[in-house]
């Protein structure tokens, strides 16, 4: 069937695959008794700190500051304690399909046409990702400056809580042993470290199916240093002008579900600080609407500038993901990412499997659905909404045969392309627009499609033989799904120009963009606002490019470390002081 064999028929037909990461202990909530609803909040309150954002990098932070020093925790959503949808594995995609206001996942559409998705919800998108636990390379450790002791301990706190050793079963053992086989080595068994090979890495969820997420961090929290307000989306950072150097941030507005304004303030305090945690997309949008960002655009929407900084909402960048679906003979677990191939050049290989999930239909779940938004049977800007109906519809009626089987996927490293972010409306609620470029840069495509081929090798292996069909009873498979939404490649005479093709028109999130509020552009190593006083951002806003294979473990680990950094900042200049 050509150079890309024919199970790249299947191409990301249902791929509505796996990342963002995490899930939250248990569908009971702890005894948290700091967490409340922000309608109960007093109209105006002090604190020590307030941080903006109780996502993957805001809880860890939040739970630190709290043993020395007063925390505001402002979470724009919900509890994610007592949603099934959040907790089970086996659910996974039922939030990030769920399109109600009041769902975890917001969605949201770049320029280019990728649906995506952003968190709305304590423990941020750990609560909706597939899971995957991996950490930094030492090498990005050292690049953007992390003492290398520190990060260690900061993983080690955050994994004492939510990371654990997956069970490997057959589907994932035949995608290790693939990977070998095409070249991929060495194999380094199961190890959080990021190192070149194949390996085995940690996982969100335990040994009983159940996520844990940034919110289960809280349990390190000092109760009586913390207040956590849900439902209370931020919309805007005051500044103290007249009479300052410099703008000095001093407090937040915030909305309760009831639409009631409040006011939080700084204690006063010379290192007393309001830090931003919410997100690639929050962070950026909440810089421009308080007035630090891009004249142009504040302007725009009449909002006063505080600071012309035109590199707010620049640097953005997605790890553009593309798929292949495997139909397969033989049952195959159910199982999210667990393996992983680290390839020399610059593209990471993971799977997942087992559509047909115990005591439902797949249909139920969305996992391996357009109603999830990874729809990629079409090129990225035709992906309306009517095709996306269209593709459910001819969903619904394939047989349920058609889901056996599972995907194995690549995720370019970096990526060098890069594009920005506007805001739209004045709305902290509203999505801002975002481009990402994805496939700008040559060697973005070029991981891509060598990507691919290695995938292609991966299916052909001997360790794969058992899951996949022989030729010669494709037709009749064919036959079967021939209503279904697979993506039908172009046809090109030039081998490297179709799967250059095929990247493009394929192309889907994994949920892993970055970018906004960049180290070096927007803040300092030390994540304070460059040009403003008493204001850090901290989380995956700031990176240049995505950490491991997977960020979560990174971001909750950034948390957790620039809370012992700030503490001892503190505490260092206090006894010098004295």
């Amino acid at each position: 069937m050509g150079t890309i064999g024919w199970w790249k028929l299947f191409g990301a037909a249902f791929a509505g695959i796996l990342f963002f990461h995490g899930f939250c202990a248990s569908e009971n909530a702890p005894n948290y008794t700091f967490m409340h609803n922000a309608t109960s909040a007093p109209p105006i309150s002090y604190y020590d700190y307030i941080i903006v954002g109780g996502g993957t990098a805001g809880c860890p932070l939040a739970a630190t500051l709290s043993q020395n020093y007063s925390v505001l925790l402002l979470e724009r959503g919900g509890s994610p304690y007592g949603n099934s949808n959040i907790s089970n594995l086996a659910a996974f995609g039922a939030s990030l399909s769920d399109l109600s206001p009041t769902s975890p996942s917001q969605r949201f559409i770049s320029k280019d046409g990728v649906i995506n998705a952003r968190a709305r919800v304590l423990g941020g998108g750990s609560c909706l990702n597939a899971g995957f636990y991996t950490r930094a390379a030492p090498y990005y450790v050292r690049e953007v400056g992390w003492d290398g002791r520190l990060a260690n301990e900061s993983y080690e706190w955050v994994e004492k809580v939510v990371a654990f050793e997956p069970p490997i079963k057959q589907w994932q053992s035949a995608v290790r042993d693939g990977l070998v086989e095409a070249g991929v080595v060495p194999f380094n068994g199961f190890t959080y470290d990021h190192m070149y090979g194949t390996k085995v890495g940690g996982t969100i969820f335990d040994q009983d199916g159940l996520r844990h997420t940034a919110a289960d961090l809280l349990q390190y929290a000092n109760p009586n240093g913390l207040t956590v307000l849900l439902h209370a989306p931020v919309h805007k950072i005051l500044f103290r002008i007249k009479g300052k150097p410099r703008p000095v941030a001093h407090g937040v507005v915030f909305r309760d579900a009831s639409g009631v304004k409040h006011r939080a303030y700084l204690k006063r305090g010379p290192k007393n600080e309001i830090i931003i945690s919410s997100g690639a997309l929050g962070s950026p949008q909440l810089l421009m609407l308080s007035g630090v960002g891009p004249a142009d655009q504040l302007k725009a929407h009449n909002i006063t500038i505080v600071l012309d900084q035109p590199l707010v909402g620049q640097g953005m960048s997605d790890n553009p993901m593309n798929a292949i679906f495997i139909p397969s003979p033989a049952p195959v677990e159910l199982s999210l990412i667990q393996v992983v191939g680290i390839t020399q050049f610059g593209s990471y290989i993971e799977a997942a499997s087992g559509a047909n999930f115990a005591g439902g239909s797949p249909r139920d779940y969305g996992m391996f659905s357009p109603k999830i938004g990874q729809l990629s049977t079409v090129p990225p800007k035709e992906r309306t909404p009517e095709a996306l109906a269209k593709a459910v519809e001819l969903e619904a009626n394939l047989d349920e045969a058609a889901f056996k089987g599972g995907f194995i996927l690549e995720k370019v490293m970096g990526p060098v392309s890069t594009g920005h972010l506007e805001i739209l409306t004045r709305n902290p609620n509203d999505n801002p627009s975002v481009t990402f470029n994805y496939f700008k840069e040559p060697l973005d495509l070029q991981r891509c499609v060598q990507g691919i081929s290695t995938i292609e090798k991966i299916i052909e292996s001997k360790a794969f033989s058992k899951f996949r069909y022989d030729v010669i009873t494709i037709p009749a498979l064919l036959n079967m799904t021939a209503s279904s939404p697979i993506n039908l490649l172009p046809k090109h005479a030039n081998a490297s120009t179709s799967l250059e093709q095929y990247c493009k028109d394929t192309v889907m999130t994994i949920w892993h963009y970055h970018g906004g509020c960049q180290v070096g552009k927007v803040v300092d190593r030390d994540y304070k606002v460059l040009g403003v006083d008493a204001l850090r951002v901290i989380d995956g806003s700031t990176f240049n490019y995505s950490p491991g294979t997977n960020p979560q473990a990174t971001v909750m680990m950034l948390g957790r470390y620039m809370g012992v950094r700030i503490l001892s900042e503190r505490l260092n200049g206090d006894t010098q002081n004295n």
